[in-house]
């Protein structure tokens, strides 16, 4: 695609799959969505760049993801699962690819969620020598250990799909305390993953949430599309314009330039 015709906007949290690689043990089997295809529904819409962020389903085998940053070389950025043994070397080849974070899936039942501390700050002063960041997936229980182990390093955190706040999570609960401490010491969050929080199209049940989060992380906010919406079965996929409503109904269109080009731009640098 040419360069003058790719827009400007990012979509801040995608996944490729090649449907012949191999998957982690008693994982589920994903249908191919190579990156070309979501080049081409995001840039309809607006969104010339997008973030890939490895799925659980390949473990740390980030082949995929590496090989569709140099398909692509500067356009787009990524987010690795790798553990405290991979290498200099590995880490500054994925930065000159593109790769700007480091994720923690503590959701999925093989995520990376073994040993989280040790993990964690092991790695935490390699990724503040590249400028990376840490990307959490990751359950409102989980917020106030994500705090405590920030406290211990200046690299950012970043939280996927509305720092898990489901439709039914209390407001008055603990996990909001969590919350305003990272929004502190500096976190940003991933306008995502909307369905994955007890919500349908078009998800106003988030809306008290997302203002609320608006609030606290007031410019550090970034939207995604979750696609291919693994959530889901590939026939019934929920369309790409459903996952921008919450944006557009909560936020003037100013807003939504902050949002979805200047800071992502500032974050994936």
């Amino acid at each position: 695609m040419p360069r003058d015709s790719i827009a400007p906007g990012w979509d801040c949290h995608v996944h490729v799959f090649d449907g012949q690689a191999p998957v982690a043990p008693g994982h589920y089997a994903p249908a191919h969505h190579p990156l070309e295809t979501i080049e081409t529904l995001a840039n309809s819409h607006g969104f010339g760049h997008v973030v890939l962020v490895q799925p659980s389903v390949y473990g740390t085998d980030n082949t995929l993801l590496l090989k569709a940053l140099q398909a692509s070389p500067g356009r787009h950025r990524g987010v690795v699962v790798v553990d405290a043994s991979v290498s200099d070397a590995d880490l500054r080849r994925m930065h000159d690819l593109g790769v700007r974070g480091v994720r923690f899936n503590l959701v999925s039942p093989t995520g990376n969620h073994a040993d989280i501390r040790s993990n964690f700050l092991a790695l935490a002063p390699r990724l503040q020598a590249l400028g990376w960041h840490v990307q959490w997936y990751a359950r409102p229980d989980d917020l106030p250990t994500i705090a405590a182990l920030h406290h211990h390093t200046t690299v950012p955190a970043v939280l996927d799909h509305l720092a898990g706040l489901h439709a039914l999570f209390p407001p008055d609960h603990a996990a909001w305390a969590a919350l305003r401490t990272l929004a502190g010491l500096g976190a940003w969050v991933k306008l995502s993953g909307w369905y994955r929080l007890q919500a349908t199209a078009p998800y106003s049940p988030l809306d008290g949430h997302l203002q609320r989060v608006a609030e606290l992380f007031a410019e550090r906010l970034v939207w995604g599309s979750d696609w291919p919406h693994t959530a889901f079965d590939p026939q019934a996929l929920p369309s790409y314009s459903s996952t921008l409503e919450p944006v557009t109904r909560m936020f003037s269109q100013a807003r939504r330039t902050e949002i979805q080009v200047t800071t992502p731009a500032q974050l994936y640098a």
